[in-house]
């Protein structure tokens, strides 16, 4: 039942807001929990069928709302996300919604747990408001389902949103809800912020618990939020980072002990500048060729460059050949060794109830299921692969290497971070063969933190009237995240490019709801070069 909490009338504005403005309103009394839900649902009714990022909505989202506007009456406020609408990609175990991972047959597939980070987010007052679309299974990076159909880039709808969190992404940009959940194998957390003019960061290996995630790769996997502004992206991490040691992901052990849960917020308030930060810019990932879909990044990273030589940061060439993400991908990956084996112990686990099936072999068996053709190879390859086979003790030894040779540059260069393109290209057309020209596999195979955040357009036009977002990659040391997300907020001080997308940045008046309405995804819009079942 709608409780009586009201707010003062005038529809709350939820485009572009933060943690900060949405508790403003809460807390003066111009809006309700209620309103600020109901003012996101009303987004997503009118704008998803624009872009399909939402695969569903939480049925519970509006009574939660309740019980927040009840305890804000009795004066029992909690939490640093209190009534904050949150997107999940529908990687993330939930105990009230079903768990897909976008593939047809994981569709009844029903966690009877949340996912550790799910309920850190619920304990510091998150609503989750729903789940996104993602390439499926998180595979790729054309975000593209067969359950939840292809996700259409907000700025440029002849696009791809990145991936595989793109559906988060896109989300994210169109103001669905305040920031989302995403994961990260390769590139996944940091393609859709780069794509969308967002912020996002990959974490430590081992800062956050990955465990409730649909997995891929033991080495490789992570978890992280995609947000509109840094100091939401602080206080999302900082929550999930409050999960620590967890014995269902033993990589979180090792969190140093000098590694603090907490203090990513205040990191932001401390007092700095970018004089004197010295910055390594990755040559090898650039793509010099001349072409309309190179230049612009090179141009926007030029111009980024630039304005942090003004701010007094020192520029330092890496030319190092071991940056090559081409050559990493193909050497150091170890995705399919790890990926059946992964999977099967997360469809195996007996708090996965709901029909699926209980194993890969037997999931790709089913039929329904999307594979791109690039990866049919990878795919196939991985269900007679293990982490028995001779070449995997290879790729670890060589990740060693790789990552002490990265180390290593931090320490004889003397830096303080490496800067680089997320992607050398525009995020590509829907339909391509592939996510091409991306450079996540370093941070995914060393393990380092990484921050993404915007750093400009291409040239505005008629398929993208304010032109198409790229994002820059900023690189630490194991266990920075605090001075990454400063520098990140240096950064989008000298050169604030985030941009609301043409596409959905009208203002929706809210309606009063008696119930979250159901969407459903258009799986009718998968381009035909993607078929259905094939392998």
């Amino acid at each position: 039942m709608r409780t009586q909490v009201q707010g003062q009338g005038k529809a709350f504005d939820v485009r572009e807001t933060s943690i900060e403005t949405i508790h403003n309103g809460l807390f003066s009394g111009l809006t309700t929990c209620r309103e600020v839900v109901e003012s996101f649902v009303a987004r997503v009714v009118l704008y998803n069928p624009s872009i399909n990022a939402i695969i569903t909505l939480n049925p519970g989202a509006l009574s939660l709302a309740d019980d927040k506007d009840l305890a804000l009456s009795a004066g029992n406020v909690t939490g640093a996300l209190f009534c904050i609408p949150v997107l999940l990609k529908d990687n993330y175990d939930t105990s009230d919604m079903r768990t897909s991972g976008g593939c047809l047959d994981l569709r009844d597939s029903q966690p009877s747990i949340d996912a550790p980070s799910v309920t850190a987010l619920k304990r510091a007052g998150a609503i989750i408001l729903g789940k996104t679309n993602l390439h499926e299974l998180a595979l790729e990076g054309l975000s593209v389902s067969s359950l939840g159909g292809q996700t259409v880039n907000p700025y440029d709808a002849t696009r791809t949103p990145g991936g595989s969190s793109g559906g988060t992404g896109a989300a994210i940009a169109a103001s669905f809800a305040v920031f989302g959940m995403g994961t990260d194998t390769v590139n996944s957390l940091r393609s859709p912020a780069s794509a969308n003019s967002l912020f996002s960061i990959r974490p430590t290996r081992g800062l956050l618990s990955r465990a409730g995630i649909i997995p891929i790769s033991y080495t490789q996997d992570a978890i992280g939020p995609i947000a509109r502004n840094v100091r939401d992206l602080a206080v999302a991490l900082e929550t999930m980072a409050s999960v620590g040691y967890d014995e269902s992901d033993n990589a979180t052990a090792l969190i140093p002990a000098t590694c603090p849960s907490t203090g990513y917020v205040s990191a932001l308030d401390s007092a700095g500048s970018l004089k004197g930060l010295r910055l390594g810019l990755v040559q090898g990932f650039f793509n010099q060729t001349n072409s309309n879909e190179t230049s612009p990044v090179t141009d926007v990273i030029g111009a980024i460059v630039s304005s942090l030589r003004a701010a007094g940061a020192t520029i330092i060439q890496i030319d190092s050949p071991i940056f090559n993400s081409t050559a990493i991908l193909n050497e150091y990956d170890t995705q399919r060794s790890e990926y059946r084996q992964e999977m099967n112990q997360y469809l195996q686990r007996p708090s996965l109830q709901g029909s699926h099936p209980r194993t890969l072999n037997e999931l790709y068996d089913s039929k329904e299921y999307l594979v791109i053709p690039s990866q049919y190879s990878y795919v196939n390859t991985a269900l007679v692969s293990s982490t028995s086979n001779s070449t995997y003790a290879m790729r670890k030894l060589a990740i060693e290497n790789l990552t002490l040779a990265l180390q290593s540059t931090f320490k004889d260069r003397k830096l303080d971070a490496l800067i680089y393109p997320e992607q050398a290209n525009l995020v590509v057309k829907i339909g391509s063969a592939s996510q091409s020209g991306r450079n996540g596999i370093l941070a995914a195979v060393t393990g380092s933190p990484v921050v993404t955040v915007p750093a400009g357009f291409s040239a505005q036009t008629a398929d993208a009237p304010k032109g198409i977002p790229i994002g820059m990659e900023i690189l630490g040391m194991p266990w920075s995240e605090a001075r990454l997300l400063k520098l990140a907020k240096l950064v989008s001080e000298v050169r604030n490019m985030r941009k609301m997308p043409a596409l959905t940045e009208g203002f929706v008046e809210p309606k009063v709801l008696e119930a979250v309405p159901s969407i459903v995804p258009n799986a009718a819009n998968i381009p035909a070069v993607y078929p259905i079942g094939t392998l």
